[in-house]
């Protein structure tokens, strides 16, 4: 008797159960936050109220996904601290 094989599905790998494959930030915060990078580099970025010269990393990609949120991207929420 011979046994009989299953067909498989030639659709790709298979992700993890309960995980999605979607961008967690649109397009949009990704091109706002480029922005807010170059101008770091070329040294015009400046932060809100202060108006002081933004020279940390960090710092300029929180402004440019703030930027983006207010534009209405797509952008995950804050981690509250």
């Amino acid at each position: 008797m011979a046994r009989r094989k299953t067909q498989r599905s030639t659709t790709g790998r298979r992700s993890r159960p309960g995980s999605t494959r979607r961008r967690r930030y649109s397009q949009g915060a990704s091109k706002k936050v480029e922005e807010t990078m170059r101008e770091r580099k070329q040294g015009t970025l400046r932060s809100g109220r202060s108006g002081k010269k933004v020279t940390s990393r960090k710092q300029a990609i929180a402004i440019g996904l703030s930027k983006a949120r207010r534009s209405g991207a797509r952008v995950p929420r804050k981690k509250a601290a």
